[in-house]
């Protein structure tokens, strides 16, 4: 398989229906994306930045996340002068790294995972992390994520889309080491929908997810 993120796309028919997102307007049920993979699970085995943790993990009730220092992800647009789509930026960002610390195992229990996704969404990260855990495989590189735009829905539900560059990040064989590079091509880059709802908490947690690898609106 061409990316890092594609390396386990082969799923078992109890986690092929995990995400959803209707197009880019959101909807109810469970669907895979266009291209038939996991919803979610192409996507996401993305990159942190260094082993420190982020901004948001030093305020009070939030998991500390930290990453390997092989491990850089870059978010665009953090700022959008919009204090709740600032929030959903920051905490849809902050989803991305919890699942990277899980994958390469600077948190082992998932307590990101279980604090930035909900309900399907949350279901199909965890398989998607196991699968990397079953391959004896991790990841390295870095990963940008760009384009990232909020569209409000109400007080507590948001919709948020962005791109993915995956060209410099690989998945990489935690016995040998070896990373798997593979040359850069369109699915290098990779379109994400998903919706986040408001909890309790004042977290915005990520609740569905649609991706589409090769996007047209994601190319360079």
């Amino acid at each position: 398989m061409p990316r890092r993120l594609r390396l386990l796309t082969t799923a078992t028919a109890g986690v092929t229906a995990a995400l959803l997102l209707a197009g880019c307007g959101g909807g109810d049920g469970d669907k895979s994306d266009s291209n038939g993979k996991i919803a979610g699970a192409d996507t996401e085995a993305s990159v942190s930045a260094s082993p420190s943790a982020s901004a948001s993990a030093s305020e009070s009730g939030r998991p500390k996340i930290t990453l390997p220092s092989d491990v850089t992800l870059t978010f665009e647009g953090g700022q959008t002068g919009d204090a709740v789509k600032d929030a959903v930026l920051a905490d849809g960002a902050e989803r991305a790294r919890a699942e990277d610390a899980a994958i390469t195992g600077t948190d082992p229990k998932g307590e990101g995972l279980a604090y930035y996704n909900t309900g399907k969404a949350l279901e199909a990260t965890l398989s998607w992390v196991a699968q990397f855990k079953k391959a004896n495989v991790t990841i390295t590189g870095v990963v940008r994520y760009y384009d990232r735009k909020v569209t409000l829905k109400s007080k507590t539900s948001a919709i948020l889309t962005f791109c993915g560059d995956e060209s410099k990040g690989f998945s990489k064989n935690k016995k040998t080491n070896k990373i798997n590079k593979t040359p850069v091509n369109k699915d290098s880059y990779v379109s994400y929908n998903t919706r986040l709802d408001k909890n309790s908490e004042g977290v915005w947690q990520t609740s569905q997810i649609i991706s589409i690898r090769g996007a047209a609106q994601c190319q360079p």
